[in-house]
């Protein structure tokens, strides 16, 4: 065979073969390559999506958690305040609550005081008329006495 002849033969069969392999093999290959190709692009895109999700979620939760602590220490100085303000209603209504058990206690007191200065008259009193009994019964004696009452008699 002539070499030539052979290079023709092997050239024709290399188009026919690059032919075929453009039409028939090549078109699912760089099909499948897109494919591919979008599907990575997708998936790169996703994960930039989620990436932002996340750091959406992670930037709401910590203000969600901020927001938090800063209602609970809202509550607890309200908290503290109302207690405050509970003790100083307690101080302020056992103020008058003693206030009001010293002033009964004043007053009872100065009410036995009175009955006792009056117990006292009374005892001063009866002692005054014991004594006062005991000294004319000394002074006055019975044959006075009957002669004054002689005379009055006789004067009426």
């Amino acid at each position: 065979m002539n070499l030539n002849a052979t290079l023709f033969a092997q050239l024709v069969v290399f188009f026919i073969l690059a032919w075929f392999t453009m039409q028939f093999v090549w078109p699912p290959i760089v099909k499948a390559l897109d494919e591919r190709a979008k599907k990575i692009a997708d998936g790169l895109a996703a994960a930039e999506r989620g990436k932002q999700d996340l750091e959406l979620a992670t930037k709401r939760s910590t203000d969600a958690l901020r927001e938090g602590k800063e209602k609970a220490a809202e509550l607890i100085a309200n908290a503290e305040k109302r207690g405050a303000q509970l003790i100083e209603e307690a101080k302020a209504n056992a103020k008058v609550e003693a206030d009001r058990i010293v002033a009964g206690a004043k007053a009872e007191i100065e009410q036995e005081a009175v009955r006792a200065k009056e117990q006292l008259r009374e005892q001063v009193a009866a002692l005054v008329v014991t004594g006062a009994e005991q000294i004319l019964r000394r002074e006055i004696n019975a044959q006075a006495h009957s002669d004054i009452l002689a005379t009055i008699k006789q004067d009426l």
